[in-house]
């Protein structure tokens, strides 16, 4: 299937997270925190990423403004994970290049249609999506 990098500093979500993947036949790349991620990133180059936001040291909506701007990473879409249910944290996820959002405790018939909506887009089109092209002047 797809190979998955989770960024997850809580050793139970990690866990839960990496076997719902594991279940559903995914590769699973595992990070703790965001620098680890942007490394793991660069030299796997995953299929997708699931995002934590809160994370030590960087969080995960400063790491995936850093993948969205590198282009050899911002085609690789990415699904904030949260606890916060809050519509502020939803749109600051998009405005940093999240691809979608899920609110944690996750519920794998969630995380697994929202996969596979992102997964089924060519890369392409998630970057466009990320960082739609202005029409010129």
């Amino acid at each position: 299937m797809a190979k998955v990098l989770v960024v997850e500093d809580n050793p139970a979500n990690m866990k839960l997270t990496s076997l719902l993947l594991h279940t559903a036949g995914h590769d699973v790349l595992s990070a703790l925190d965001a620098e680890t991620a942007l490394r793991l990133a660069h030299e796997q180059s995953p299929d997708l990423i699931l995002m934590d936001i809160q994370l030590p040291g960087m969080d995960g909506l400063a790491a995936t403004a850093i993948l969205k701007h590198d282009p050899a990473t911002a085609s690789i879409p990415v699904i904030a994970l949260s606890a916060q249910a809050m519509k502020a944290d939803e749109e600051r996820s998009q405005t940093a290049g999240c691809d979608a959002y899920i609110v944690k405790p996750l519920r794998y018939k969630e995380l697994y249609a929202v996969m596979e909506r992102l997964l089924a887009k060519p890369r392409e089109a998630n970057n466009q999506a990320a960082h739609p092209r202005r029409p010129p002047a």
